[in-house]
C-alpha cells in the first residue's frame, strides 16, 4: 500500500492563505540532509554547542574557555550558517533535547549532536517550527532515555524520519516575517530592562556611601551640608524583628485562611518583588496560634534568611513568614522604602552573618547586629522616593516584556499545528 501523507491546518492562518489548502506533513529526510563531513583538517578550530537556553553558542565566548579538547576536533562535524543542530540532552526546558538554528557562521559541532541543512524552503520558518512543542511526542515515541535518563536515545533514521509541516514558500515566509518582527520588539523591550535596571544600580551606588564611608558621593542638593550618615544596627531602628513559622501542613484547618503567608520561594531581589499583596498559601487564624509565626503590620520589611539569604521585599498588607524570613517592623523616624534598599545593599554582609552546617542561616540576634548607614528622614525619603519610582518603570518594562513573550508563546500555538504524526 502506498504510504499515506498526512495533512494539517494552523488554527490561525493569514487572510490570503485561508483558502490555500492544508500544509503536508512530511518526514524530514524529505526535506533536509544529515550533515556528517567530520573537520579532518582541523581547519576550523571554533567549537559551537547547542544550548537549551540560549541555542547554539560560541563555546569559547559562552563558557570563557574552549571546553572540547583541541586534538578531538577531528572528529566534530562541521557545520555553517543556517544549518540546524539537535542536542539529544534533556533539560527543564527542553524536554526532548533542542533543535536549533547556527547563526553563527563556519563551526564545529560535538557528533554527539545530530546536524542536518534543509533542502529547501525558509530556514526561519523551520527554526520558529522547532521552537514549538509539536514534534516532542514524535521524538518521545520513537526514542528512549536508554541508560542515560539525561538523553533522547534515537537511531538517525528514526529522527530524519520526524514529520514536519510544509506549508508554501510564501506562507513559510509570512510566518517567518511576523514572527521576527516580534522577536525584535522583545529582543528592544528587553534592551530597554536592562538598561533601566542598570542606571538603578548606578544611582544605587552613587546614592549610598561606599564600604568604609559615610558620605555618598551623590547627594540632593538640600542634603549636600547635612553632614555624614550614622552607622546603626537594625536592633536601634526596629521596633521588633518577628520570627516565621509553619504550623503542621497535614491538618487543613490550620490553611486556607486570611492571612497571608509569604516563603522565599516568592520573594526576590528585583523590582518585580519590591512589594507583595498576595501570597501562595495562606494561614487560618487557627493555623497562626499553631506555629511561631507572628502577623507584621503592613510596610514592615521582610529579608530572607535562608535558602537563600538576602530576599527582600515589602508587604503591602499584614502578613505572617514561615521560618525562612524575618520580618523588620521600622522605628516611626526610619522610612520602610529606605530600610528595603539599605537590605538590598547588604546582601554581601547578610550571607557573611549565616551560620550553619547544612545551609546557611541568619538568627534574629545576628540579624540584630547588622549596621547599616542611616541619614535623617526627609533624606532617606528623597532617595527612597526617587529609587522606587525608577521601580515603578522597571516593573511596567517587565511586565511589558513578559506580555509580549506571552503573546508570542500563543501565536506560535495559534500558526503552528499543535501536534504532527505521518
Amino acid at each position: 500500500m502506498p504510504e499515506q501523507k498526512k495533512a494539517v491546518v494552523p488554527r490561525l492562518r493569514f487572510p490570503e492563505f485561508r483558502d490555500a489548502g492544508p500544509w503536508e506533513v512530511k518526514p524530514l529526510y524529505d526535506l533536509a540532509v544529515r550533515l556528517t563531513e567530520r573537520n579532518k583538517s582541523l581547519a576550523v578550530t571554533r567549537i559551537l554547542t547547542n544550548s537549551a537556553e540560549h541555542g547554539v553558542v560560541d563555546q569559547r565566548e559562552f563558557f570563557d574557555k574552549d571546553i572540547a579538547q583541541q586534538e578531538a576536533l577531528e572528529n566534530y562535524f562541521l557545520v555553517d550558517n543556517c544549518d540546524f543542530v539537535y542536542n539529544p540532552r534533556v533539560s527543564t526546558s527542553a524536554p526532548v533535547g533542542p533543535i536549533s538554528i547556527n547563526r553563527l557562521g563556519l563551526g564545529v559541532m560535538s557528533p554527539l549532536y545530530t546536524v542536518f541543512r534543509f533542502k529547501r524552503g525558509i530556514a526561519e520558518y523551520y527554526a520558529f517550527f522547532f521552537k514549538t512543542s509539536a514534534w516532542h511526542s514524535y521524538l518521545l515515541k520513537a526514542g528512549n532515555t536508554g541508560a542515560r535518563h539525561d538523553r533522547i536515545a534515537i537511531s538517525t533514521d528514526d529522527f530524519m524520519a520526524m514529520p514536519v509541516p510544509e506549508p508554501t514558500i510564501p506562507e513559510q515566509q509570512k510566518i517567518a516575517d511576523c514572527l521576527s518582527s516580534l522577536d525584535e520588539l522583545i529582543e528592544l523591550q528587553a534592551k530597554q530592562l536592562e538598561a533601566l535596571q542598570a542606571h538603578k544600580q548606578g544611582l544605587m551606588q552613587q546614592f549610598f556611601p561606599c564600604e568604609g564611608e559615610t558620605t555618598p558621593r551623590l547627594r540632593f542638593p538640600e542634603f549636600r551640608d547635612a553632614g555624614p550618615w550614622e552607622i546603626r544596627t537594625i536592633e536601634d531602628i526596629a521596633e521588633k524583628i518577628a520570627q516565621g513559622g509553619t504550623p503542621d501542613t497535614t491538618v487543613p484547618e490550620f490553611w486556607n485562611g486570611e492571612i497571608p503567608w509569604i516563603t522565599p520561594a516568592e520573594m526576590g531581589d528585583d523590582a518585580l518583588h519590591h512589594y507583595t499583596k498576595q501570597t501562595v498559601r495562606a494561614l487560618s487564624t487557627i493555623g497562626l496560634q499553631n506555629s511561631s509565626a507572628e502577623i507584621l503590620p503592613a510596610y514592615s520589611v521582610i529579608v530572607s534568611s535562608r535558602a537563600p539569604i538576602g530576599y527582600v521585599t515589602i508587604n503591602t498588607v499584614p502578613m505572617a513568614t514561615n521560618q525562612g524570613c524575618k520580618g523588620i517592623v521600622p522605628k516611626q523616624q526610619i522610612y520602610h522604602e529606605f530600610l528595603y534598599y539599605s537590605l538590598l545593599r547588604a546582601k554581601r554582609q547578610l550571607n557573611d552573618l549565616g551560620a550553619g552546617a547544612g545551609f546557611k542561616e541568619i538568627s534574629a540576634s545576628s540579624l540584630k547586629k547588622l549596621k547599616i548607614l542611616m541619614p535623617e528622614r526627609a533624606e532617606q525619603q528623597k532617595i527612597a522616593d526617587c529609587l522606587s519610582s525608577l521601580d515603578e518603570l522597571i516593573e511596567l518594562q517587565a511586565r511589558q516584556l513578559e506580555a509580549l513573550q506571552t503573546h508570542k508563546k500563543g501565536l506560535m500555538q495559534q500558526l503552528f499545528p499543535q501536534e504532527i504524526d505521518l
